[in-house]
């Protein structure tokens, strides 16, 4: 039996997950299921929308971490992910920050271009409704802040931030996807500069609803 519900998957890293602001290295705490974005996203859809929230911390685009562990490569465990929970409505796609690490030494652009590869892997994974891609709702998210404990992890990573909404734009303009900018709406939390209040998931996940209820004309 076809369930009527449309079904959103909302693929992303540590804001996804709702990664509370953290004090330290080994710090981890999580909002609850309703405070998290993509909860609140749930509830103010309502029963007619299947939201499936897949955030894990740590997550890049394409890059196994070498100190954090190959699995965190977004690219490698998408196929996987898409095929559990097909049939699958729309993708909302939240991923860059973890990209920003100095580690990783990439430009807005190299990021730009990772996350294009992911659109393209759901473009061709079969997992929407009759075997059809999903749709997918491109986020930027909010430019981060360095001048915190967590800053040298992303030595050079702010003036980066400030670079993804334009380049993610244009990523989504050439592939005809949906983009939205996070930080058009909410900034990262002053105590770590990478993580997002209970305000801010609240707002967000306000914001995701109007923008998938655009999408879908009401």
């Amino acid at each position: 039996m076809t369930d009527p519900a449309k079904t959103i998957l909302c693929y992303g890293a540590s804001n996804t997950h709702g990664t509370c602001p953290m004090r330290h290295i080994q710090d981890r705490r999580r909002f609850g299921r309703n405070e998290r974005w993509p909860g609140r996203l749930a509830a103010t859809l309502g029963p007619d929308f299947h939201v499936i929230e897949e955030g894990h911390p740590g997550r890049t685009s394409v890059h196994p971490d070498p100190i954090e562990g190959v699995y965190k490569n977004g690219l490698a465990v998408l196929p996987a992910i898409l095929e559990t929970h097909r049939p699958i409505d729309w993708v909302i796609l939240m991923l860059g920050i973890n990209d920003l690490k100095a580690r990783f030494s990439v430009t807005p652009l190299d990021i730009a271009l990772s996350v294009e590869k992911l659109l393209l892997a759901i473009g061709q994974s079969m997992a929407g409704p009759d075997d059809g891609a999903p749709q997918v709702l491109i986020v930027s998210p909010p430019p981060i802040m360095e001048d915190t404990w967590l800053g040298e992890m992303f030595t050079g990573g702010e003036a980066k931030s400030k670079g993804l909404a334009f380049q993610y734009a244009e990523v989504a303009a050439r592939n005809g996807c949906a983009f939205f900018d996070a930080g058009t709406v909410i900034a990262t939390d002053t105590d770590d500069g990478i993580h997002l209040s209970a305000a801010a998931h609240d707002t967000l996940g306000g914001a995701m609803a109007e923008q998938l209820r655009a999408l879908l004309g009401g």
